[in-house]
């Protein structure tokens, strides 16, 4: 009977804690280029579009491209030149820091 017990709260507890991760995964800080696409062909000039999910208060993005920081960024790269460019965004918290929660980043070639 006792085993029987430790068991059955064995399976309850397992189930709580895989529930419990599921939640936080499902409630996690998630960031997403929309446009332009991974592999895409852009203009010189092109908008970027984006979504965060579950962030904190306080949290925003900021945009990267080629790894180098577009203070004061509008959503829109001009004259970027012709070639294979990686444009990232980070999650970054109240304070300007990386909040190490979620990042994306997409390869775009600048056509002719």
């Amino acid at each position: 009977m006792t085993r029987m017990i430790l068991s059955v709260c064995s399976l309850t507890l397992g189930a709580t804690l895989l529930m419990s991760s599921w939640c936080a995964a499902e409630n996690s800080t998630t960031i997403n280029i929309l446009s332009p696409r991974d592999g895409e062909s852009v203009p010189e000039t092109f908008e970027i579009k984006y979504e965060i999910l579950h962030a904190p208060d306080g949290n925003h993005a900021h945009v990267y491209l080629d790894g180098a920081y577009q203070k004061g960024f509008k959503g829109t790269f001009t004259h970027v030149p012709k070639g294979e460019h990686t444009i990232t965004v980070k999650i970054a918290d109240h304070d300007h820091k990386d909040a190490g929660t979620a990042t994306h980043s997409v390869k775009v070639t600048v056509r002719e």
